[in-house]
């Protein structure tokens, strides 16, 4: 099952994500979707470090360089293509990825059992 996130042309290289929910077990959870290396990339909106939502501005997650998704909180950096803690106090912990699909001109969630979109 897939959910539709935004149009494709919404996302742009580096650049702003978009921000969007998933309804999991234990209530709503903001999540986001950027584009790197020509595809999206999606995670939950929470901060490997402390459960913080990482963007300060809403949809600026992207170092100053477009390579690094950072929390506007602590600076903790993450590589944009897995997740993965790249420095900071994240110590390791990484940001939970997400399913997404782009097709059409769209960019979509696909959905497990475990979450239903909000």
């Amino acid at each position: 099952m897939s959910r539709l996130i935004c149009e494709s042309a919404a996302l742009i290289e580096g650049g702003g994500g978009v921000r969007f929910s998933v309804g999991m077990a234990h209530g709503n959870v903001p999540a986001f979707v950027v584009r790197f290396k020509g595809l999206p990339r999606a995670y939950l909106n929470q901060c490997g470090h402390i459960a913080v939502e990482l963007d300060w501005q809403e949809g600026r997650f992207f170092d100053d360089a477009g390579i690094y998704l950072v929390c506007a909180t602590h600076g903790a950096l993450y590589e944009a293509d897995t997740g993965r803690c790249a420095g900071g106090p994240c110590r390791g912990n990484g940001l939970q990825p997400l399913r997404v699909e782009e097709r059409d001109g769209n960019v979509y969630l696909i959905e497990s059992n475990e979450s239903q979109s909000t």
